[in-house]
């Protein structure tokens, strides 16, 4: 805020006895204005705070990530777990992390990019969606064109190693990641 207004204030509040009309109109103009000023400085520092906040979690929750760099470390991580961690409300926390970036040695991503649903192995084992849709992915590229996989044939591959999902989310994992259904992928 300009220092003038703020010195504009301290001379009328020493000399209020001596001031027209015309000088209260300005000082209590002059005043709202500051405050409201003061009100929009005060919400722009608490939102600072609350991304501040929000990402330092993120960045503890996500740790094996941020110093590998390794895309298959990140773990399930979903707005509540950060809203528990920063006890903020989780529409604070998916507004905060809506439309906001972070750069990192690894490159820029999207906050979003580190929420992910989680799936609990046979053995109890913690993985996020995104690594099974890695593993996912790493068994179509080793299709045969000429007989691609179907989603049962893919459901089984995956239950053999370890992840019993079921067809639908086979066939689910797939659309997400833009590949067509085993006739359209044939060559």
């Amino acid at each position: 805020m300009s220092r003038n207004f703020t010195e504009m204030l301290d001379e009328y509040t020493k000399n209020k006895s001596n001031q027209s009309k015309e000088a209260k109109d300005a000082f209590l103009f002059l005043k709202q204005k500051i405050d409201s000023a003061q009100g929009f400085i005060n919400a722009v520092k608490q939102r600072q705070n609350t991304l501040l906040i929000t990402m330092q979690t993120i960045i503890n929750l996500q740790k094996p990530f941020f110093l590998e760099g390794d895309e298959s470390l990140l773990k399930p991580m979903i707005l509540k777990d950060v809203a528990e961690k920063t006890k903020l409300d989780i529409s604070t926390i998916s507004r905060v992390s809506n439309s906001k970036y972070v750069q990192t040695n690894y490159g820029i991503y999207p906050l979003k990019y580190f929420f992910s649903d989680g799936y609990v192995t046979q053995d109890g084992e913690e993985l996020s969606v995104r690594e099974i849709k890695m593993i996912l992915k790493e068994c179509l590229d080793s299709e045969d064109n000429k007989k691609p996989y179907t989603d049962d044939e893919l459901a089984e591959m995956l239950k053999q190693k370890g992840y019993p999902i079921a067809r639908r989310t086979v066939a689910k994992y797939r659309q997400q990641l833009n590949i067509p259904v085993a006739r359209l992928r044939r060559s």
